[in-house]
């Protein structure tokens, strides 16, 4: 048998390969890919109460310095530094024996006055009764009369001497002009004080109630007053409730209520001044503290909130998402939001009740295209993926929407 030739061989393999290439071209053409599935929510309306979040500090309700009325020596200290007074309590002693003294000769004066004032009662008297018979000649009658009211004149002041006396020996015993807290004692026993010196002798301050102090941005404040005047927000916080939150995070545990908002915005902060009054019956508050306060600014009754894995922010803070359409094609839609409330936002325009808010497989959808619209969680999609060139869901802060920092949470919880 003839062995084949190399060429045989070649031809052989070159036509094997061709048959093969045939073969291959002829499998059939995978079917075209269907609309992308995405995972969507369904929006609602829901009250939703706005709170902000406010640095401030807390200072007293009443605020007394001890000062002395009178001149003299610190005789003793009757108080407690650090301690609770009460209106009235006598807390220095000054040295009362000159005022004693004082008031003493007082008294002697207005006796020696009204001793004199009845002898000259008497002589007005019999010289009134005989002047009506000629007895004595009127210029008598009159000097008589003069010199009883003289002496009565003399008495009256002579008794006022005596009341001053008095109060000055009064003041001799300081006493607390209001109840509250005591501070440090500035003197001892045996210093002199006196009545116009500049320094108190000791603070008295009110803590239970306490003041709270915040300040909120007079812009934040216009927006607040625009949004209640045009129906946004209702139940105005004319005497809202306030939360408090201590330097070190803890909760206060007494709320507490909004007072009053200053009439000056201040020109080198550009902020007003707002008062609530916490109670304080533990003292746990002291003038000075720094602490934060929560306070109910008003409610959105008709508020909507989105998942902010479905809601994208560009560069310069404009807010977009997608919704499903009637028609399952993927809608964009220009969100305007007011804060961030946990994991979603507070959108005040651009989304409605019923609307569908994609939330997964963001990256897949195109405006306009049809979608396989899912339930969320139900594997439409990868969550918290966003639109090619928007921030990360969830990145952007309250203030990156609102430009201030602003809070709020729900009235359900």
């Amino acid at each position: 048998m003839p062995v084949p030739s190399r060429a045989a061989v070649r031809l052989s393999a070159a036509v094997g390969v061709l048959a093969l290439a045939s073969a291959c071209a002829k499998k059939p053409a995978p079917p075209p890919q269907g609309p992308p599935q995405v995972g969507y929510v369904t929006i609602k309306a829901e009250p939703v109460t706005r709170t902000t979040e406010l640095p401030g500090r807390t200072s007293p309700t009443l605020s007394s310095d001890v000062r002395p009325q009178v001149n003299g020596l610190i005789k003793a200290r009757l108080f407690v530094e650090g301690g609770d007074v009460t209106a009235g309590q006598v807390l220095y002693q000054i040295d009362p024996a000159p005022y004693q003294a004082t008031l003493d000769q007082a008294k002697g004066t207005l006796a020696n006055a009204e001793a004199n004032l009845v002898t000259t009662r008497l002589q007005a008297q019999r010289y009134a009764d005989l002047v009506k018979i000629n007895a004595v000649s009127k210029q008598d009658n009159d000097n008589s009369q003069a010199t009883y009211l003289q002496a009565l004149a003399t008495v009256q002041a002579d008794r006022a001497a005596v009341e001053s006396a008095a109060i000055n020996l009064g003041y001799t015993k300081v006493r607390a002009p209001i109840s509250g807290r005591i501070g440090r004692s500035s003197v001892t026993p045996g210093a002199l004080v006196t009545a116009d010196q500049t320094t108190a002798l000791s603070t008295i301050q009110a803590l239970s109630p306490i003041y709270v102090d915040v300040t909120q941005s007079a812009d934040d404040l216009l927006r607040l007053r625009q949004a209640l005047s045009g129906g946004q927000l209702a139940n105005a916080p004319s005497s809202a409730r306030v939360k408090l939150v201590l330097s070190d995070g803890t909760p206060y545990a007494q709320e507490g209520v909004l007072k009053f908002s200053e009439v000056t915005v201040d020109q080198s902060t550009g902020s007003v001044t707002l008062r609530a009054v916490f109670p304080n019956p533990s003292k746990v508050l002291l003038p000075g503290m720094f602490v934060r306060a929560e306070l109910n600014e008003g409610v959105y009754q008709n508020g909507i909130l989105a998942p902010q894995q479905g809601v994208s922010h560009d560069p310069k803070g404009a807010a977009s998402a997608f919704v499903v359409g009637a028609d399952g094609k993927a809608q964009p839609r220009t969100l305007t939001t007011a804060e961030a409330i946990g994991d979603k936002w507070l959108v005040t325009d651009g989304l409605h009740p019923g609307d569908k808010l994609i939330v997964e497989g963001l990256l897949k959808v195109q405006p306009g295209a049809r979608v396989n619209a899912v339930p969320a969680g139900s594997g439409g999609g990868s969550p918290g993926s966003a639109t090619p060139g928007s921030s990360a869901p969830g990145a952007a802060t309250a203030g990156s929407a609102t430009g201030g920092s602003t809070a709020a949470s729900t009235s359900g919880g």
